[in-house]
């Protein structure tokens, strides 16, 4: 399979992941062909690349961190707490969801155990999700990631539990928020802006009340926008007056945030936005955090389909793990625009003189 720009797509390519609804079930499934109404339907519903099948690279399986089994009881789970939050507990003047912590306890769970089977993998986010889903998609994001820098920095099962229980619920109080402002196109008023900012002490007050949920957890609802040099809201808290925790969450919420495409901007690719982290060190985040957030990601996940400074197309098909800028990539168009008569790859590493300039 090769990720393409769905400018890109053609009339007659078939999906090789699959598109996924708010809710985490499947929108279009593996293996649909793809025709002019459908790849319209796609564009107005926020969608920019879709992974498709290619003759050349069908054997290029990008390395899932937890499958889509987990990831879809993750959504649903996540979806359905805060569909109960925003329709039931507000209404009635109340915030307390009985047993939301133990259920998304048993969700995490399973999302560590994958994680830790999966060891040294390099973290490539696959999932390709309406506009609609971001909320729920972005919250496990947001958990996989907390979750393999927690583990790198040797957290026990109890802390690991309490990060991940925050990270899958830091926004939580998005559920006070109009709608029309989530996703809102233009920039936000001044007045609109307090209303979105306020997400996060509403997150707190929502968490705290529930008995069977960590005041660190809450405390990563509160404190994910506090950023390291005081710039941050709401509190304007600066390096260790922000819990660790929360510095964890804050920083899965930028990156997963840059690499997804939202109604104001286009997405940043992962090369972009670890350029975007580490310019912000010890100015938003944590340096020595940044450094060991980046060593666990992709920066050309594998299927992403790049242009070389040769004029060449090629499909990234492996990660070099000792020069992540330089992976092995297969060569699926030359120069000239013509197909080679059979893919052939070229290691970066080796070849000095050829760059990755584009990705597509």
């Amino acid at each position: 399979m090769k990720k393409v720009n769905i400018h890109q797509i053609k009339p007659g390519d078939k999906l090789a992941k699959p598109v996924l609804q708010d809710n985490g079930n499947v929108l279009l499934g593996v293996g649909v062909e793809l025709n002019e109404r459908f790849i319209e339907r796609l564009r107005k519903l926020g969608i920019d690349m879709l992974f498709v099948e290619d003759a050349f690279t069908d054997d290029l399986e990008p390395p899932e961190v937890i499958s889509e089994k987990t990831r879809q009881k993750a959504v649903n789970a996540i979806y359905q707490t805060m569909a109960n939050l925003k329709d039931q507990n507000f209404m009635k003047g109340r915030a307390v969801a009985p047993e939301m912590g133990r259920q998304l306890r048993q969700v995490f769970g399973e999302i560590l155990n994958e994680v830790m089977v999966r060891g040294d993998v390099m973290v490539n986010l696959t999932n390709i999700h309406t506009t609609d889903a971001y909320l729920f998609q972005h919250s496990v994001n947001v958990a996989v990631l907390s979750g393999i820098i927690g583990i790198a920095k040797g957290y026990n099962r109890m802390q690991l539990e309490e990060l991940g229980i925050g990270a899958l619920l830091f926004d939580v109080g998005m559920t006070r928020v109009p709608s029309q402002l989530i996703n809102k196109q233009e920039a936000l008023t001044d007045a609109e802006r307090i209303i979105v900012e306020k997400h996060t002490t509403d997150g707190f007050d929502i968490l705290r009340k529930q008995h069977d949920i960590s005041l660190l957890s809450a405390h990563c609802a509160l404190q994910h926008h506090e950023r390291f040099d005081g710039s941050g809201y709401p509190r304007g808290l600066k390096r260790d007056e922000i819990h660790l925790y929360a510095q964890i969450v804050g920083l899965a919420d930028t990156y997963d945030a840059l690499t997804s495409p939202r109604p104001h901007r286009k997405r940043y690719t992962p090369s972009e936005a670890i350029e975007f982290l580490f310019a912000s060190g010890n100015t938003y985040f944590d340096f020595e955090l940044i450094k060991l957030f980046c060593k666990h990601i992709s920066v050309y996940p594998v299927a992403t389909t790049v242009r070389l400074n040769t004029g060449q197309i090629a499909v990234v098909s492996a990660n070099n793990s000792l020069a992540v800028h330089r992976p092995i990539v297969r060569v699926v168009e030359e120069a000239d625009g013509t197909r080679p008569a059979s893919p052939y790859e070229i290691d970066l590493k080796n070849e000095v003189t050829i760059l990755i300039v584009e990705e597509l």
